[in-house]
């Protein structure tokens, strides 16, 4: 294996792709008891049109997340997670719009607990009974999340915000869609993006490189399988087809959804420089320290809910702040006014220093949290880029940067602004 030191960060990363084109992380933690592996496909809930063996593909929206919930099925009627849970571990997955994860954390028998993990998640088994008996549980779901205030009020504001790309689409799907789901559909989305070829096994603790390396070789074999190609015909104008869109909930005061639409980042550095950048002009515009924070708190217009950062997934990205409001749109016009400030004054040396300083802190303390670094190295390395080189990066920005994204991106005409309003006494 590749071992990479970096000193200013006292890590070690050991790195190489198998004969069958998985990709292998490790992170040695020489001393600690936990370990933790995540074993990552690069294919998420967006990616529902590919083709496969030289035909087109459409796949019913919900079918990653379907997927992930059927792959704790195994032949014989085996519980996965029982099995987990004999072992002394804990396991879990999650899907997210670009990715799906499937991970385990343990502090003995961490080499029956990897070779389980490699299985259940290489070896598809749907049958008609189970696929049809998990659409009910799915659905409740669906149902949990269209009562959920803070799910409704960001998928609202997708929705307004974008004409073409499917972050339109839940995670989950619809109850519609995932009515389309069939054991077929599964197994053809599994075998086009659960390749090795397609995937990340990345593990954090004290464990040996070579052995990690040599498991997932024996457990899924030698062979380079096929690949789905992914469509992405997602072009979308920097304008947002609504301004506004509102609804109403039993909530305990108004909330909201702000953001503003920014051109896909792409992968590797240039598009993790663009990313930082983009953290650090949040920060200045509307971080906790930032001028316009106080301001806004002082008023009375946000409180201790406010927050906000630079999301980016698949084709698509979004500076967005959120909060508890009861003038979101006195909100709204007090950001785009102070980046019209900060694009006219300038960023204040200090306050730039003390953010960059902030914000490299923030990521380094985060490398404590072996789920943290798990996570974050999955997710950049399929945006084409070494987690760990992420303090060099943040030393190249500069202010002169920082302003430039809030010119260009902080405008009325990229703003979409989603509210939630209580529901009335009386249903009005």
């Amino acid at each position: 294996m590749t071992r990479i030191e970096y000193p200013e960060l006292d890590e070690t990363l050991y790195q190489q792709t198998l004969a069958n084109g998985l990709t292998v992380c490790v992170v040695p933690r020489k001393g600690f008891t936990k370990r933790l592996a995540y074993f990552v496909t690069d294919y998420g809930s967006i990616h529902t049109q590919y083709s496969l063996d030289g035909k087109n593909h459409q796949a019913p929206a919900g079918v990653a997340h379907y997927l992930e919930h059927k792959m704790f099925d195994l032949p014989g009627n085996r519980d996965v997670s029982a099995e987990f849970a004999a072992l002394g571990a804990s396991t879990n997955a999650f899907t997210s719009y670009d990715m799906t994860a499937y991970y385990f954390s343990c502090t003995e028998n961490f080499d029956e607990c990897l070779r389980l993990l490699l299985e259940f998640v290489s070896t598809p088994y749907f049958t008609e009974e189970s696929v049809e008996k998990e659409r009910g549980i799915i659905d409740q779901e669906i149902g949990m999340n269209e009562d959920a205030p803070d799910s409704v009020v960001f998928e609202n504001l997708v929705q307004a915000m974008y004409a073409r790309h499917p972050i339109r689409v839940p995670i989950l799907g619809t109850g519609e869609t995932i009515r389309q789901i069939t054991p077929e559909v599964l197994y053809r989305c599994h075998r086009a993006f659960y390749a090795p070829g397609n995937m990340l096994l990345c593990v954090v603790g004290d464990v040996e490189p070579e052995a990690v390396a040599r498991i997932a070789e024996q457990q899924l074999g030698r062979e380079a399988l096929p690949v789905g190609k992914k469509q992405k015909d997602w072009a979308e104008p920097m304008t947002c087809p609504r301004p506004e869109i509102t609804a109403k909930m039993e909530v305990a005061m108004p909330m909201f959804n702000l953001a503003f639409k920014c051109e896909p980042l792409g992968t590797g550095d240039g598009a993790i420089r663009e990313e930082m950048v983009a953290d650090l002009a949040a920060e200045a515009l509307f971080g906790e320290s930032s001028e316009l924070y106080l301001k806004l708190y002082e008023e009375g217009l946000i409180d201790s809910s406010f927050g906000g950062g630079f999301e980016t997934i698949d084709g698509c990205a979004m500076l967005l702040c959120s909060g508890d409001s009861e003038d979101a749109r006195a909100v709204r016009e007090a950001i785009l006014a102070q980046a019209e400030k900060l694009t006219r004054e300038g960023l204040p040396e200090e306050d730039y220093l003390r953010m960059k300083r902030s914000a490299l802190g923030r990521r380094i303390r985060g490398l404590d949290s072996f789920d943290a670094t798990c996570f974050r190295i999955c997710a950049y390395h399929f945006s084409d880029f070494d987690y760990f080189r992420f303090p060099e990066i943040y030393r190249q920005i500069t202010a002169e940067e920082i302003i430039a994204f809030l010119a260009r991106v902080v405008k009325r005409e990229r703003c979409c602004l989603s509210i939630m309003e209580p529901v009335c006494e009386g249903g009005e």
